[in-house]
């Protein structure tokens, strides 16, 4: 026959529950706090790392001729979320950031790598 657990233990169990629910939401008005301080900062980071790194891409590839995967060495540093894909019958690279931010710059023959217009927010 099964013994019901102590009620210390049953009491100790509600206690910590409780207290990883309120660490649970102050972590949550944490992150809540930061987005919205540093949100708009971090925009504007990510649309210009996302800008450079098409530029910067889209120059490597079809200006240099070089592979795409080199073109990572270009970046400046902290540039590691921001990833490139190509596009290679459009000529045109486009990077990406990890928040899903994304600029694409294309190659136009005679003008180099132009940046494609920004969709409005």
């Amino acid at each position: 026959m099964a013994t019901p657990p102590p009620a210390s233990s049953t009491a100790g169990s509600r206690a910590t529950r409780r207290g990883l629910r309120r660490l649970g939401w102050a972590i949550v008005a944490g992150l809540v706090a930061l987005a919205l301080l540093y949100g708009p900062a971090l925009a504007r980071y990510a649309r210009t790392g996302t800008s450079y790194g098409a530029r910067i891409g889209c120059s490597c590839r079809f200006v240099e001729g070089r592979p795409l995967g080199s073109c990572r060495a270009d970046f400046e540093p902290g540039m590691a979320l921001v990833t490139l894909s190509e596009d290679a019958e459009a000529r045109s690279v486009t990077a990406r950031f990890a928040l899903g931010f994304a600029q694409t710059a294309t190659f136009r023959e005679g003008a180099g790598c132009q940046m494609d217009p920004l969709p409005r927010d």
